[in-house]
């Protein structure tokens, strides 16, 4: 179906000052569209309480927005809900999106401060569901692979790479020590020029399953992944990665099916997702557990595709990042969690029937090493091999943000631009729901409400100093 920019059907997006209190209190009482698990504890979450922005929901102190009103005004406004275009003015207040409103309203505070957009495209932020922020690149001494100061030092580098190519929420799927864990919590608070991190930490497998086969190295050893026997070391290892800050659990091939089944019972119970990066037999293992979704377009049988769409279970496809491989390497050599064939047509064949069973399928790179220096050009193929296999080019930048957001369990609060959701947006010099290489000329990004990428640069904040308790010097010294 062609798409084509439109201004109907009208729908009531506007809001009268009075009403957009309301309408943001509504907004984030009601239930977004993200699945809930079975032993979520947000129903005892009061309504319009404030939490940490992840999956885990920890209560915090109330906080008052601080700032003048941002309006967004005279852009082609990208509607992830519906996936069409229309022009919009977005107003935003703190952390917020305060109101859609159509362009000819003005209804904003006097002292707002007015962004005017000229044409250009204002959409959700990106979201990554696949990223490696901290494990070695090339240019990483042998030893220093495994140390942890130096990847927080490549994830602060490789973040600033992302956000400042649209991106305001990656999904870290295992690095370095506590390094992952670490730059979450930066992000999290605004203290470093990055997207929302959220982040699975550590690996969990068996012993000598994926990362962690011989020959070890600093990078696929202890450092990086867990090894754990038996279903109560695997419950353990859930509990373990959750202390240290974990919003999402991954697994990895080999298990038995008690130790698969142990952890997802674990983490559903700590209220957090948990993927896998399992082929063949570990893939039906993983479903029939209950797993929320699947890494890559690895080997699986027809009938596990069919359970995986009975079961609602999601799949992140990555297929760029095996093209790399093929395109580098001619395929996957020497691993003895990787023993198939792999060919770019198998890859593909995989997401096609994927695709036809209906299966919800979300945009992730698999960036690692040296692959963060491809940002976001790897991003931009992922999406065009979704486009190449059946989507819209809407329905692909709807897969990178709403779709996205849901598979994070944050879609409440992230991956459209709604009255009440939190403030990370994106504008682009182009319209990329005709032309996905237009995502390539970002011109501002705006995370948490905060302008942190202005004209294509990083743009920080000014550090504000705290005063000092009492004058310096005193008045009585002499």
């Amino acid at each position: 179906m062609k798409h084509e920019e439109t201004l109907a059907p009208k729908r009531s997006f506007g809001r009268a000052p009075g009403m957009i209190a309301a309408s943001i209190a509504l907004a984030t009482a009601v239930a977004g569209p993200a699945a809930a698990q079975s032993n979520d504890r947000r129903q005892w979450i009061a309504p319009g309480a404030r939490t940490t922005e992840d999956p885990r929901r920890i209560p915090l102190k109330p906080e008052h927005a601080a700032g003048r009103d941002i309006v967004l005004h005279g852009g082609r406004f990208f509607d992830a809900v519906s996936a069409r275009v229309r022009p919009a003015t977005i107003v935003l207040r703190g952390n917020r999106v305060l109101a859609v409103l159509p362009p000819e309203a003005h209804e904003w505070a006097a002292d707002a401060e007015v962004i005017e957009l000229g044409g250009k495209t204002v959409m959700p932020g990106l979201i990554d569901m696949h990223v490696h922020l901290t494990y070695p690149d090339g240019d990483t001494p042998i030893d220093e692979q495994a140390s942890e100061g130096a990847g927080v030092l490549r994830g602060v580098r490789n973040l600033r790479w992302m956000l400042e190519s649209g991106f305001t929420s990656v999904r870290d799927l295992n690095g370095v020590s506590n390094a992952p864990y670490l730059l979450a919590e930066w992000s999290a608070e605004d203290s470093i020029a990055a997207p929302r991190v959220f982040t699975a930490g550590h690996i969990i497998t068996g012993t000598g399953g994926h990362a962690t086969e011989r020959p070890v190295s600093p990078s696929h050893g202890p450092d990086y992944a867990w090894e754990r026997d038996g279903a109560d070391a695997w419950r353990g290892a859930v509990r373990q990665t959750f202390k240290q800050g974990a919003s999402v659990i991954k697994l990895a091939s080999h298990f038995s099916p008690d130790e698969v089944a142990a952890a997802i019972d674990e983490a559903h119970r700590l209220g957090l997702k948990v993927t896998c990066d399992c082929e063949t037999i570990y893939i039906k293992m993983a479903v029939d557990a209950g797993i929320d979704m699947i890494e890559h377009p690895l080997p699986r049988t027809d009938a596990t595709i069919a359970d995986m769409a009975r079961r609602k279970v999601a799949s992140v496809p990555t297929l760029q990042v095996y093209q790399n491989v093929l395109d580098r390497s001619g395929g996957f050599y020497g691993s003895t969690s990787r023993r198939f064939t792999m060919t770019a047509q198998g890859d593909f064949d995989m997401f096609k029937k994927m695709k036809a069973a209906g299966i919800v399928m979300g945009v992730g790179t698999d960036t690692i090493g040296d692959a963060n220096k491809m940002v976001p050009n790897v991003y931009i193929a992922e999406l065009k091999w979704f486009v190449k296999g059946g989507y819209s080019i809407p329905q692909a930048l709807q897969a990178a943000t709403l779709t996205n957001a849901n598979l994070l369990d944050m879609g409440d609060k992230l991956g459209s631009i709604e009255p009440g959701k939190l403030a990370d947006i994106v504008v682009v010099d182009g319209q990329p729901d005709m032309n996905l290489d237009d995502l390539g000329h970002i011109d501002m990004v705006i995370k948490d409400g905060v302008p942190m990428v202005r004209g294509g640069q990083i743009v920080t904040p000014r550090h504000v100093p705290a005063p000092l308790l009492k004058p310096s010097p005193p008045a009585d010294v002499r």
